[in-house]
């Protein structure tokens, strides 16, 4: 149902928060997201006002119009950046009410923003929206985003400025080479290979190298279609064949090589696991349009495996090849190498994520975390899936603990982190079983996968309304002079990052189809 549909979770002005004064000059500023999410929830006829100072001078049409075009720019690159659809809305609702347009009402989908005002009881309403095209995770300029919004909703710059400093924090691009971002992908093939076997001897690391190099080529073919302008699910299909490929042929020598786990590594930055437990997210949210749209887009990304993979697998289990469907990575045989794997697959994730630097500690600490909860619990006698909810509960939570130190969005701490718990091996071997002939199985094991996801979807949503009620806001920053007249500004150009120059798309693509 719509957000403004959404049954009130309680008026904001009776849960303790300064709903009612200016969010741009009031006390807890910084802690906008804590603001909003209540604002959000309630009804929009049933939100409070902002008060008019006296003699205060009303926007005209073209300052609305330019507060709602920065509002909806911020939701456009917020959203490409791979944001949940409530934490945008409430980042829109943030911009406008710093700068006293309401009653103001965003709306999100998967790829549409759009943002709608009523000056007055006699006037005509405002409504203007964007469409988002190929989303894609970029937590850098989630950040740049993330703090642009704080500072806005401190007070203290007029949209003019705003509309400066998001094209400034935007040139940045990239903070890793192409090169780094490659053997990124590679580390988090072989690492995944460590994570599903936990052995050391020399197959290990000629497991290991294998899937390095598996996930290396695709990561090139991937490219080579992305320069084509092809759509993502081509790239998919070409960037799963390598790692199908290397794995049979391992599994023909006498060697009792796992081919598996080779074809496990090479495709865990491919299966759509995240996009599930997106999906499942944006549902837990009320977002269920969003919802749908994200695992419809995660299906169809399978299917590019599947389409990639199925052709290899189905050549070589006839020809004799033995892929251990019989190893199923619940077990952990090897608890400190393991821990040591998952850290790893974390951080080549954050990379491949273009996580800020200064995050890549926080999000070792939270991956560490995670995967030792969920195998403390497991070695235990614990079901895997009740584990990693567990688990995924308390990532979530610690992420907003270290996004709040931070004075960023969760999002860079949470979703590498959940990494190793992802259920791409689980979807591999429900693969593998359809290959075989065995529908029954493969229907378990997508089942399967299915429930994991919900699973951690739910552990990091229950950690997150967690940390909004029981932890204190931020401390709240001193508030600046009163913030500026709106001046009107110019409708801008999008920023370089929403029509980027042909070497920059290519960079763009070729990080896509890691997800």
């Amino acid at each position: 149902m719509p957000p403004q549909a959404r049954p009130p979770l309680g008026d904001p002005a009776d849960t303790g928060t300064v709903a009612n004064e200016p969010v741009g000059t009031g006390p807890g500023a910084t802690a906008w997201p804590d603001r909003m999410l209540p604002l959000l929830r309630t009804p929009t006829a049933a939100r409070p006002l902002l008060p008019e100072p006296l003699g205060a001078h009303r926007p005209g049409p073209a300052e609305l119009a330019a507060v709602l075009d920065l509002a909806l720019l911020v939701g456009e690159l917020l959203l490409a950046s791979g944001e949940a659809a409530e934490d945008v809305e409430a980042a829109m609702l943030a911009v406008a009410r710093a700068y006293g347009v309401h009653p103001c009402d965003p709306q999100v989908t998967f790829t549409r923003v759009a943002v709608s005002c009523r000056p007055g009881p006699s006037e005509p309403p405002l409504t203007a929206e964007r469409s988002v095209r190929r989303p894609s995770g970029d937590y850098a300029r989630l950040a740049v985003l993330f703090r642009l919004v704080t500072a806005i909703s401190a007070g203290g710059i007029d949209v003019d400025e705003a509309h400066r400093r998001l094209a400034a924090g935007l040139l940045g691009g990239h903070r890793y080479p192409g090169w780094l971002v490659a053997l990124s992908c590679g580390l988090l093939a072989g690492a995944a290979t460590v994570l599903v076997g936990g052995r050391t001897d020399a197959r290990a690391a000629l497991v290991f190298t294998s899937a390095f190099v598996a996930a290396m080529v695709g990561d090139r073919l991937a490219v080579l279609v992305a320069r084509h302008d092809l759509p993502e699910f081509y790239q998919f299909v070409l960037a799963a064949t390598p790692a199908a490929l290397i794995g049979i042929l391992l599994s023909f020598n006498g060697l009792h090589l796992r081919g598996s786990a080779v074809i496990t590594g090479g495709l865990y930055a491919l299966l759509p696991g995240w996009r599930l437990v997106a999906a499942a997210q944006e549902g837990l949210a009320g977002f269920y349009l969003t919802a749908a749209a994200r695992m419809v887009e995660a299906l169809y990304l399978m299917t590019g495996v599947v389409i990639g993979v199925t052709a290899v697998l189905y050549v070589g289990i006839n020809h004799g090849a033995d892929l251990a469907a019989r190893d199923f990575p619940v077990g952990a045989s090897n608890p400190p190498l393991q821990l040591v794997a998952a850290v790893l697959v974390s951080l080549a994730f954050a990379v491949m994520l273009n996580t800020e630097p200064g995050a890549l500690p926080a999000v070792m600490l939270n991956s560490t975390a995670g995967w030792t909860t969920y195998g403390v619990l497991v070695g235990a006698g614990r079901q895997p899936i009740a584990a990693a909810a567990l688990a995924a509960g308390l990532v979530g939570l610690s992420g907003q603990v270290l996004a709040r130190h931070r004075g960023s969005s969760a999002l860079p701490h949470v979703t590498a982190a959940l990494g190793p718990l992802l259920p791409g091996s689980v979807l591999y071997f429900a693969l593998l079983a359809f290959v075989r002939g065995d529908a029954e199985a493969g229907l378990r094991g997508m089942a399967q996968a299915c429930a994991m996801a919900m699973a951690l979807a739910i552990g990091v949503n229950l950690g997150r309304e967690a940390a909004r009620l029981c932890l204190p806001a931020p401390a709240p920053v001193p508030a600046p002079a009163p913030a500026p007249v709106l001046a009107p500004a110019p409708v801008l150009a999008p920023p370089p990052v929403l029509a980027p120059a042909p070497a920059v798309r290519r960079r763009a693509r070729r990080g896509r189809h890691r997800r």
